[in-house]
């Protein structure tokens, strides 16, 4: 019989005959295409992480993931959690970007997009962060989308306007969505409500520990956003620095927050909670000492009581 494959120069991906079995026998499709996109990268990508270049959204991937864990052809190893920015990536190429953006009409738009948010022309370097934030870590392009507006308008935020955020920022910022599993719309616009109620309370915890109307550094930003997810007032932190300053003389970060942690311990976080809890308890046996009148008039008082 003539073959009925077109054999391509590409380089070609072998399947054992024994995970072809499994594969048939099972009859899922997204579990054979996820396998063979697995292959394709060598074994070395995550899963979840070529939800962008199969194009499924991740419930459609973690199902076809979870048919080839009990087929035995993915390890069951610990969640496939992204790494590190600075940990080895796919290298994309020219020739790569040029076919993604030729085939790709979302991702031609995307990247229109971010070069106009961004006021500049991005460089192949550039667009290859963008197919990385897509392929590499499966994120949409709407939600890639929102990241770089997060990223432009807090670099305004704290350096001004006109100024804009640098390619590896918003990379940075994408791995951390990955990891908190941001990767549709209404993840992202949750998570960026969130922030945006972390950023209106600043300006209150910083006028609570008497710094004024400045904007916090980002040492100092990572202690006020974990006091608010610890359940703290801008009142309460006031009371932090206030005790912070009597043992101190002025205010020491982790001095303060480790008074903010001992009462978050003890389940103590409003200003009422704070100053009952936080006072010394009178042992109900010791009694308030006399002082020396005091002392006699009961003595007195006890002779004639008996006389």
């Amino acid at each position: 019989m003539a073959s009925v494959l077109i054999h391509t120069a590409d380089e070609s991906v072998t399947v054992t005959a024994q995970a072809a079995k499994r594969l048939l026998e099972r009859g899922d499709g997204d579990a054979a295409l996820l396998y063979l996109a697995l292959l394709r990268h060598h074994g070395n990508a995550a899963p979840r992480s070529l939800a962008g270049e199969l194009r499924w959204d991740r419930l459609r991937i973690e199902a076809a993931e979870k048919t080839l864990r009990e087929l035995g052809l993915v390890a069951p190893a610990a969640e496939d959690l992204p790494p590190e920015p600075a940990d080895e990536r796919p290298s994309y190429g020219r020739e790569d970007i040029a076919d993604r953006l030729e085939k790709s009409g979302e991702f031609r738009t995307l990247t229109a997009e971010v070069e106009r948010k961004l006021g500049k022309k991005l460089t192949t370097p550039d667009i290859g962060v963008l197919l990385g934030l897509q392929d590499y870590l499966g994120l949409p392009g709407d939600v890639i989308y929102l990241l770089v507006c997060h990223c432009a308008e807090r670099v305004q935020r704290r350096f001004g306007p006109g100024r804009r955020p640098g390619m590896k920022q918003i990379e940075k910022e994408g791995y951390a969505w990955a990891r908190m599993g941001i990767d549709t719309q209404a993840e992202a616009a949750a998570y960026l409500k969130k922030y945006a109620e972390r950023q209106e309370a600043l300006p209150r915890y910083m006028r609570a520990l008497q710094l004024g109307d400045r904007l916090p550094s980002a040492s100092e930003e990572k202690y006020l956003v974990s006091w608010q997810e610890m359940g703290f007032s801008s009142e309460a932190v006031a009371l932090a620095y206030d005790k912070t300053v009597l043992k101190c003389h002025e205010l020491k970060w982790p001095y303060c927050n480790g008074i903010l942690k001992r009462w978050h311990e003890a389940g103590l976080h409003t200003v009422e909670e704070i100053q009952a809890g936080d006072r010394p308890a009178v042992r109900r046996q010791e009694q308030p000492a006399r002082n020396g009148d005091e002392l006699r008039k009961y003595v007195q008082d006890l002779h004639r009581d008996r006389g």
